[in-house]
């Protein structure tokens, strides 16, 4: 616990002048002021971004910062900062960000080496639930754990597990399961399910366990060492329902003929492969385990390879068809490797609230913490049973007295405060049987959240760092809604001003070059001078493709279809013009293109470009916008704090 009452003090000394951090105002906007120091820090952060040479100085990068903060002004001056979707967004960024200044401490460490040692492990588990509410009377838990006792004694004496839970079991889907979860490791079930079941050795039952569904018990049927990552390449062939020239397995078949008859993996995964992120870098694909991927048909395939360099035969996945090579099998990570990874999971998972507890005792301890003479039993009689069906409404004058119900640093929250929190949220919330209960959970939500709120309400006043982070993400929210509402949708929806548009831009939309073609592809070269010589004598591509690879050994690959100037099928060097064209060396291939039609340049038709000019005139729709911001907003830029800017910067 001590790191986070050092973190907490080094704030309170670090940051307690923040104001005088923020130097001197670089410009006013109708009166809102821009520190110079808010623009040096985005300029050096963001200056490698910028593309164009004259935006990179200074006076360039000024230009491209007020029309920013315009676009700020503009969604405030039109209330997005208040959409409760804006609020609920800036919320969760605040609550994320502000965890690394909470979590320094030693009960945090401990459960990141414990989800590390459980991580080795995958257990296979049947279990039986006796569901029961959070919030439901003592006398109604009783009943269901010791119906629990019951059925666990049962299984104790030798009775059979999974007929056990097919008899008594409240979970979905019994009947199918019977109780059977198979494997699972780390972070895949509730916490206490977890702790539980790793305890339990193989073949035990556990001791009862409650969790937010209710009450288990736990047969633990296996224990396994996890599966290592591995990595693969991989070349796909995509089932593609748009495309008719190419038959997927048909095709893949045909790489791995060629494969065998010894082309590179890489040479074709380039060629080739439709997975075009992998494959410019020769078919490598990330690392990865059991169950990290989207296709189960493909990890298992993947996983049954043995030898490095080891390439499957054709495989089909939910995504076309594949020739997997097996590159490399890792270790398992260490603990520093998986430490950042563990920390971010338990800040996410319902290990949280472990962490919770301590973290709002020590915000408590270093801002003061104290309670007021006001309670709970007093707001029983102000809230109605209206709230159980979530449809109460807060009246402030049924309160007789408005007392103190805590006190967090120089906050004061009473009873109207309390009873507001419960009238908002009783809508999101699953039902509950008691008003008591209810009010007792809202309580301690409402009490968590009022503790965390401070904190970094005070966080943003003390820390430069964290304050420009948010400040950041909360002008890029309203960046992202008023573009949305101003350009991207008005660019969208509007038909008539993209045809307009298209109708004055009409040269910069049209076909360059293109040929109606057969496009012959050989790892050789004498083989294209065989196929060059049969279609002299007037056979079909189709023909001479089945001619060249016989004996089952694919020789060729045919492509068909009309190709423009520019397209990856093409060799770089190759004229567009009818007729056989000569043979080119490409990506440790060879290719040839007979073509039988040629098609100059011509205009195209604005459905055929339709996408493209929408998106062209959402730029001019901007460029408009901005404009008429410019207008409409007050600038006045301080000349000797920019000199001093330019001076820091070097420019």
């Amino acid at each position: 616990m001590k790191n986070i009452s050092i973190a907490l003090i080094a704030f309170l000394i670090g940051y307690s002048a923040f104001s005088q951090q923020k130097g001197k105002v670089l410009m006013e906007i109708e009166g809102t002021l821009v520190y110079a120091s808010e623009f040096k820090r985005v300029y050096k952060k963001n200056l490698e971004l910028v593309q164009e040479e004259d935006q990179k100085s200074v006076d360039g990068y000024l230009n491209l910062f007020i029309d920013y903060k315009l676009k700020v002004a503009e969604a405030n001056a039109q209330g997005l900062q208040n959409r409760p979707a804006f609020k609920r967004d800036l919320l969760k960024y605040e609550k994320q960000l502000s965890q690394k200044y909470l979590e320094e401490d030693q009960v945090t460490s401990e459960l990141v080496k414990e989800a590390y040692d459980r991580g080795k492990e995958q257990l296979k588990v049947s279990h039986i639930l006796i569901r029961i509410g959070m919030d439901v009377l003592p006398k109604d838990s009783l009943e269901a754990y010791n119906k629990m006792e019951m059925i666990r004694q049962k299984a104790l004496n030798g009775e059979d597990f999974n007929e056990l839970a097919l008899e008594y079991s409240e979970e979905p889907g019994i009947e199918k399961t019977k109780g059977s979860l198979n494997y699972f490791s780390v972070f895949d079930m509730v916490y206490p399910f977890e702790t539980e079941a790793y305890k339990t050795s193989k073949g035990a039952v556990s001791n009862i366990v409650r969790s937010q569904y209710g009450y288990h018990i736990i047969k633990v049927e296996d224990r396994r060492e996890i599966a290592p990552k591995i990595e693969v390449s991989h070349i796909m062939i995509a089932n593609r329902k748009d495309n008719t020239t190419v038959n997927p397995k048909q095709r893949i078949e045909e790489i791995k003929a060629m494969l065998d008859q010894g082309q590179s993996f890489e040479s074709l995964a380039k060629q080739f492969s439709d997975d075009k992120n992998s494959g410019v870098n020769g078919g490598k694909l990330n690392p990865f385990t059991k169950g990290e991927l989207r296709s189960p048909m493909f990890e298992a395939a993947a996983y049954s390879l043995e030898k490095k360099g080891e390439v499957s035969g054709p495989v089909e996945s939910e995504f076309g068809w594949h020739l997997i090579r097996l590159d490399s099998i890792l270790s398992i990570p260490s603990f520093e490797e998986q430490k950042n990874f563990l920390e971010r999971k338990i800040r996410e998972g319902n290990r949280s609230s472990i962490v919770n507890e301590a973290v709002n005792q020590q915000i408590k301890d270093t801002y003061g913490f104290t309670m007021g003479d006001g309670n709970l039993s007093d707001l029983n009689t102000a809230v109605s049973d209206d709230v159980l069906k979530r449809t109460w409404k807060f009246n402030p004058d049924s309160l007789s007295t408005d007392k103190l119900l805590f006190r967090i640093g120089d906050k004061e929250h009473n009873y109207s405060d309390f009873l507001e929190y419960v009238s908002t949220m009783q809508r999101r919330v699953r039902n509950y049987n008691s008003k008591e209960n209810l009010l007792k959970d809202f309580y301690e939500f409402y009490m968590d959240e009022s503790v965390k709120t401070y904190f970094r309400e005070q966080l943003e006043k003390e820390n430069p760092d964290y304050a420009a982070l948010i400040n950041e993400y909360r002008e890029g929210l309203l960046i992202f809604d008023v573009m949305e509402q101003n350009v991207w949708n008005k660019a969208k929806e509007d038909t008539l001003g993209q045809k307009a548009y298209y109708e004055s831009h009409k040269d910069s939309y049209r076909w360059k070059d293109r040929v109606e073609a057969s496009i012959f592809t050989a790892p050789s070269k004498s083989i294209l001078e065989e196929v060059i010589r049969l279609l002299k004598t007037g056979m079909k591509p189709s023909e001479i493709k089945e001619t060249i690879n016989n004996d089952n050994k694919v020789n060729v690959i045919l492509t068909e279809g009309v190709f423009e100037k520019g397209d990856k099928e093409l060799p770089e060097t190759y004229i567009l013009k009818e007729g056989v064209s000569s043979i080119f060396a490409q990506n440790d291939t060879f290719v040839l293109v007979s073509s039988t039609k040629h098609m100059p340049p011509s205009q195209k038709s604005f459905e055929e470009v339709r996408g493209r000019v929408m998106g062209d005139y959402q730029v001019q729709v901007e460029k408009d916008w901005v404009q008429s911001l410019q207008e409409k907003y007050s600038v006045k830029v301080h000349s000797k704090v920019l000199k001093k800017v330019k001076k820091d910067l070097g420019s």
